[in-house]
C-alpha cells in the first residue's frame, strides 16, 4: 500500500517562500526543489508564485532539467495579483541522481515561490 506524506519544498527554510534570484535559468537558476534518489518514490510538486514587482514578470520553471524547450515552465506572473499556480501537482520520480525544480524570472528578487510536495512511496 502506498503511503503519503505532505513535505516542505526542500530549498525552503521552514516553508517560507523561495525568493528567485537568478536571471538565467541555463547558467545559474534559483534551486527550489531536489528530488528524492530512490525510484520507489513519487513526488507531486505544488508550486504558487507571487510577484511583488510593479510590473508583471516572466519566471521560468525548469522542471525536472533546464533543457529548453523540454523541460521549461514558463509562465508571466501579474503584478501584485496574490498566488498564481506554476506548477500543478507535476511528478517527480526518484533517480540516483536526484532530479531538481530551478527558477528564474525576468526581474531579480521579486517574485517569490511557495508551495509543497506530496511524497508518494510504494
Amino acid at each position: 500500500m502506498a503511503t503519503y506524506s505532505k513535505q516542505l519544498l526542500s530549498a525552503s527554510t521552514d516553508g517560507r517562500a523561495i525568493k528567485v534570484v537568478a536571471t538565467a535559468i541555463a547558467s545559474s537558476p534559483t534551486l527550489i526543489h531536489t528530488g528524492q534518489t530512490s525510484t520507489s518514490i513519487l513526488e507531486e510538486v505544488w508550486i504558487y508564485a507571487q510577484n511583488n514587482h510593479t510590473a508583471d514578470v516572466a519566471v521560468r520553471i525548469g522542471f525536472g532539467g533546464v533543457s529548453d524547450p523540454d523541460d521549461i515552465v514558463e509562465y508571466t506572473v501579474k503584478t501584485k495579483g496574490g498566488l498564481f499556480l506554476v506548477i500543478p501537482g507535476l511528478i517527480l520520480k526518484g533517480n540516483a541522481t536526484p532530479l531538481t525544480v530551478k527558477a528564474s524570472a525576468g526581474t531579480a528578487n521579486v517574485i517569490s515561490l511557495s508551495g509543497y510536495v506530496n511524497r508518494i512511496t510504494a
